[in-house]
């Protein structure tokens, strides 16, 4: 798949959350992940990400960022920011085509993008369901989506059970020397 993303919390309390997110996003080839303004834990201090759930320790694998602030969050150069929330102005997410190079951020689980965040945000997409849903299961969700309209799959069959319709195979331009080509158009 062509361009890199990566995907993170904007105000994260749950350590479970963030961790199943974090091995959501290495599983889907995710670059980093991160989490803006996460909750400390009440009876140790720590912050939900400092040692977060993850059982194939993700975390090792890719980059993962603590931001303080939405200000903070580093957006890479070409790089477009995606907020996924439920808002009547959000395109749902089968209408919209995906950046090749993109920073998804959600919105924690008790709270929606903080005003900063979605004010920073290029584009604001959601999941057309009836309520809310677990802010790593719409997470997955989104990365899905991104893998299945980027990642070059064939098209689906128009019938069920039918046979996927493959694409056509790659033509590659093949070789050429820039000096024959700049001969060439000089003897024209």
């Amino acid at each position: 798949m062509r361009g890199y993303f990566g995907i993170g919390i904007d105000g994260p309390s749950k350590e479970g959350n963030v961790g199943n997110l974090v091995r959501t996003a290495h599983s889907f080839g995710a670059s980093f992940a991160f989490a803006v303004n996460p909750m400390k834990i009440s009876h140790t201090g720590e912050l939900v990400t400092a040692d977060f759930a993850d059982t194939s320790k993700s975390s090792t694998q890719i980059p993962f960022y603590n931001y303080e602030t939405a200000a903070d969050v580093h957006v890479p150069q070409g790089c477009q920011l995606v907020g996924i929330e439920m808002t009547d102005d959000a395109v749902d997410l089968p209408s919209f085509r995906h950046p090749v190079q993109a920073v998804y951020v959600l919105g924690g689980e008790r709270t929606s993008l903080s005003p900063a965040m979605a004010e920073r945000c290029d584009y604001m997409i959601k999941i057309p369901t009836k309520f809310s849903l677990n802010v790593a299961t719409a997470g997955a969700i989104v990365m899905y989506d991104r893998l299945r309209l980027l990642g070059g799959f064939a098209e689906r069959p128009v019938m069920p059970g039918g046979k996927p319709i493959e694409k056509p195979a790659h033509v590659h331009g093949g070789r050429f020397s820039r000096i024959e080509r700049r001969l060439k158009n000089e003897t024209k």
